[in-house]
């Protein structure tokens, strides 16, 4: 039976990954604290959960530091806490593996499915993947099968919101910018992407449901 297309301003969603699909890894603290021996609770910094806990995380989105040295710093800072040098890539390695589905957030599976299902394109645009998690790791997430492109900054190092980041999404989705909507935890990645003709929607982490419920709603799927 012939997909029946949705009735959708959009041909594409395109997603960052991080916090939109995958688990922030503020909320696998507690991995965290068993795995480096660290009394539950210890780490009280929320990033994008509760902002209020965490000065490090509103820096960030202030634009005052990378997403990459905020998480160096946080690394580092768990490394003290447990008496090792602890490096970025060593922090997600103790989050993130093995690779599992269980770490997609559900709601993310279910409306990308039912994207699919509808006829739109599935896409990723993320800026750390590879850089994390190594290029490995990415063949053990079954999600990252059904989406039709990804396309990951740790290739080039032009990150979002660099405008060359979106300008190659659209090359290797092959869709303009005006036919995507674009979801992104980062405010700044938001702000620069409508500037460049896409519909952006800003993921927010402290109530994953409702994000996705939103998205789901604005693809009228």
């Amino acid at each position: 039976m012939p997909t029946m297309r949705a009735m959708s301003d959009f041909d594409v969603l395109l997603l960052d990954f991080g916090g939109v699909c995958l688990l922030n890894p503020v909320e696998l603290h507690g991995r965290a604290e068993a795995h480096f021996g660290l009394e539950p609770g210890a780490l009280t910094w929320l990033g994008p959960v509760d902002p209020s806990t965490d000065f490090l995380w509103r820096d960030m989105i202030a634009g005052d530091l990378t997403e990459r040295e905020y998480w160096a710093q946080r690394a580092a800072e768990v490394g003290a806490l447990s008496g090792r040098e602890l490096s970025t890539a060593g922090y997600m390695s103790a989050l993130y593996d093995p690779p599992s589905d269980d770490l997609i957030r559900p709601a993310a599976r279910a409306t990308v499915e039912r994207a699919l299902a509808a006829g739109l394109g599935v896409s990723i645009l993320t800026n750390d993947m590879r850089a994390f998690h190594g290029r490995e790791w990415e063949h053990g997430i079954d999600f990252l099968a059904i989406v039709d492109h990804i396309v990951d900054c740790s290739d080039t190092d032009i990150l979002k919101p660099d405008p060359r980041a979106f300008a190659r999404a659209e090359e290797i989705v092959g869709t303009a910018a005006s036919r995507m909507l674009f979801v992104d935890d980062q405010p700044r990645s938001v702000a620069a992407a409508e500037e460049l003709g896409f519909t952006a929607m800003w993921f927010d982490i402290s109530d994953p449901a409702a994000a996705w419920h939103q998205v789901a709603a604005r693809l009228g799927v």
